[in-house]
Formats: structure tokens, sequence, C-alpha cells
């Protein structure tokens, strides 16, 4: 298969091409697995002028896509539907692309940013930025700083970055998801005002009120009893019309007692999701303020409601979708209905509708894992979602394939079946596939939909970078 005519592959292993052969070149990088580093030939402006030569690949790749969602009784958006998706490509590497956590630097142009590094081309070439200060060399052992990826607010140019923190002496800053994290997760915010080149300051995220304090950050949270803490990636800021900045958190509640969790799941553990509602001041900082949790019922979730994503649609609701769990010990064999749930505000996030599972455009529901997801607004004006389906119920976090995109109806604010795309799934030469834990921005160039992540193996034993192409019709 040829390249695409801006593109070319240099010094590719005999392995690396017998990857290539059988899925369509990224016009985004060169690639040296001998160097393993990502070496840019041109801007990521594709015309696509040698498609014709992908098209027997392409259309295999379409066949094995339709039979993974026709399931749903759907076909493909092949162009011509305002908003339509099709995939332009998926390469894998041997190194996560540059792109992983990426935003734009300020409203124009092609600077981009990242945590410690700076593109001024659109990605194609990335230079160190160490952290200006330096908020953390001096911190305590076990003391973590985990920062999410930077936003940047529409509307004032500030980036804001959140970090999950844990100050914890004496415990490993490195674990993984340590059970201790239950009880001393709180956050942090850093601001710049000069598009990432310096930060204001590092503080905790309280709610206004003189009852609140570092020990008692938010409502329903005391550090040491319980926590709150951003989710997956897909828990992103949005700005509202209003002007308030809206971050979608998650919480362990506390029991009636104050001294335990709250768990009618019976879960491993148990979450509410909760909005913080900020406002910005004149001097850059942010007041807080927080929603009322939105609840799960723990005889249709196991663990709760928690990883939530929000969009606000052109009417002004926010729409909030959230992830959910059946299995656990009060449901072994896993018959409780696997959804993603949503819940609305029609009050700019401070209040919430009781939670229902998420549904088609037409209300038929659809079967999701327990999985990050995420609402993702585009330029042309669309809400698009982006997440695992499943034909059939799944077995609490599984199977996390396929990954699809689609986009959601402003009125019914569902899921438009017909939108649906299939961005990847299972192999059949594969045990199991992992396909979550993604970024994904809008390539202000060409207005793609960029998804740079890896495609994990059977309990994540294995990882293979991997960065889809998604063009979007205007």
């Amino acid at each position: 298969m040829a390249a695409h005519p801006h593109f070319e592959q240099r010094n590719v292993s005999p392995n690396m091409k017998a990857k290539k052969s059988t899925m369509t070149i990224s016009p985004v990088f060169i690639h040296q697995p001998k160097r393993h580093r990502w070496i840019p030939k041109q801007s990521p402006i594709a015309h696509y002028s040698n498609i014709a030569a992908c098209r027997p690949i392409m259309a295999r790749l379409a066949i094995v896509m339709f039979a993974a969602v026709a399931y749903h009784g759907q076909q493909h958006a092949q162009g011509g539907d305002a908003g339509a998706l099709r995939l332009r490509s998926k390469t894998m590497f041997d190194e996560m692309s540059p792109w992983s956590g990426a935003i734009y630097q300020s409203a124009s142009g092609v600077e981009m940013i990242r945590h410690g590094a700076f593109s001024p081309d659109n990605g194609r070439t990335w230079k160190p930025t160490p952290v200006s200060p330096d908020f953390d060399s001096g911190l305590p052992y076990g003391y973590r700083r985990s920062p999410h990826t930077p936003w940047r607010d529409p509307v004032n140019g500030n980036i804001l970055v959140l970090l999950n923190c844990m100050d914890t002496p004496d415990k490993d800053p490195r674990a993984h998801e340590p059970r201790w994290q239950w009880y001393w997760y709180y956050l942090r915010y850093r601001v710049s005002t000069d598009g990432g080149r310096t930060w204001q300051f590092d503080e905790p995220i309280i709610q206004k009120g003189e009852r609140f304090s570092a020990a008692h950050p938010i409502d329903g949270v005391h550090i040491g009893k319980n926590c709150y803490f951003l989710g997956d990636a897909g828990c992103r800021p949005i700005r509202t019309r209003e002007g308030t900045v809206l971050v979608p958190v998650q919480m362990p509640p506390l029991d009636p007692s104050g001294e335990g969790f709250h768990n009618p799941g019976g879960g491993w553990y148990w979450l509410d999701s909760r909005v913080l509602i900020g406002r910005w001041t004149d001097d850059n900082h942010i007041t807080w303020d927080v929603s009322q949790p939105i609840e799960g019922n723990g005889d249709r979730t196991a663990r709760g409601l928690y990883e939530p994503t929000l969009a606000e649609m052109p009417d002004g609701k926010i729409l909030c979708v959230m992830r959910g769990s059946n299995g656990g010990p009060r449901d072994q064999s896993h018959q409780w209905p696997s959804y993603k749930w949503l819940s609305v505000s029609s009050d700019g996030g401070h209040t919430w509708s009781e939670p229902a599972p998420w549904t088609y455009s037409d209300g038929e529901p659809f079967f999701s894992p327990a999985s990050m997801s995420e609402l993702f607004a585009h330029s042309n004006g669309r809400t698009y979602w982006i997440g695992n389906l499943s034909p059939a119920n799944c077995q609490a976090n599984h199977p996390r394939w396929p990954l699809v995109i689609g986009r959601v109806d402003p009125k019914t604010h569902g899921l438009i079946r017909e939108s649906l795309l299939v961005i990847d799934t299972k192999q059949p030469d594969e045990e199991d596939v992992n396909l979550s834990h993604w970024h994904v921005f809008e390539d202000r160039l060409a207005g793609d939909i960029v998804i740079p992540m890896a495609r994990a193996g059977k309990d994540y034993k294995s990882r293979h970078p991997v960065v889809y192409v998604i063009g979007v019709d205007p």
C-alpha cells in the first residue's frame, strides 16, 4: 500500500512493515524503531490524494467494522450527512504519541503544550519545558502530585491544570491505585496566564464558605475519612455559556455515622459523581462551589456512578454521562444490565436529574462495560461520544471493545445510532483487547478528531501505542 504523498517511513524493520501493511499510513509522523523516536516530516494537513491505493484495505476494514456493530442494525456514516464520521487512519507505533495529553496553547495558531513539553508546529516537534516554578521537587516522600491534561479556557485563554494529590508521608507515591487513596485524595489547581510558560500558583481546591478548609475541602469530604478526585481522562472541565468552569469529579461517600464508607451496591468500592462549579476572579484564581451528589441505585449498579464526563447542549442543559458496573457480591452472575448512566442539569450544574440508563436517541438502551467514556465538543457545533459498546450484557469491566464514536442528539440527549462509527475492535488473532484510556483533541488544521492511546492486551499485560484519525464532515 502506498503511503500518503506527504509522509513516508524510513528505516522500518520487517516486523514494522508487516504491521503497516494492514492499515493506512498515518499522515503525522515518520517512525524510526531503531531510535524509538517520533520523527516528523510535514504538517498533518492531509488531502488524501493517494486514497485510491488504500481502498482494498479500507474496504476489508469496513467489512470487519460493520460486522462488529451489525447487532445494532446500524450502518456507518459515509459522508453526506452533517457531522458524519469516517476513519481516516489507524497507525501503530513503538512509543506513545507525543500528542497524548496535548492541547493547543492559545485560541489560534498551531502551538501545543502538554505537561513538561512545548510544540511550535502542531505536534511535529517537541522540546522539554520545565514547570516554572517547580512546585513539586521539595515535597516530602510520599506526597503525590498527578496532573491531568491541561485545559485552556476558551474565553479568557487561561491554562488550568488540575492535580490528583495525596499528602501521605512514608507511602509509596508510585503505588497504582493503592487502598489508602480512598482516604487521602484531594484536588489542587494551577493557573497559567501566559500559555503554560509559567504558573501563578499551586493551591488546593476548597469550596467557598467559612466551614470549608484543607481538611474539609468540599461538602461531604473529610480528608483522612474519605476523599475526592478526578477519574479517567474523560473527566475534563468545560466552560458554560454562563461563564462558569465545571469540573466533573468523584468521591466515596461516608455512611450516616460519618466514620465508614457508604456502599449500597456491595462492590469493591462505591463512588458518587459531583461537579465542581468555578468562577474566575479578577486575579485569575477560581472560587469554587460544588453540586449535589449524583448517586447511583445500589440495586442496579455495584460500584456507584463515576468517571463523569460533561457537555453543554444548545439549550444550556448540561449532560453528565457516567460509568456504572454490574458484578460484585450482590450480582455474581452479572445479571444486572451494564449501562452508561445519564443525568441532566437545568441550572448550570448545581442540581441533577435522577440518573437513568443512557439510551440511543430512539429510547433504546445499549450495553457498555464499566469503562471510561467521553463527551467531546467539536468546532462544527456538535457533541460526540467516545466509548465502548457491546452486543450483549457485559461482565463488569469486560469487554472493552469495540471502541466507537457517535453524535449526541441535542434534543433527546441520546446517542444517535445511525451516526456510530467503530474506531477499532478485537481482531481474530487477539485473545482480548482493552480499548480504553485515551486522549482526544481536534486537529486545528484539518478538523479531524485525533485519538492517541494504547491498545492494551489481556489484563493490560501488554500495550501497543496507536493513533486514530477520524474525519468529520462540517
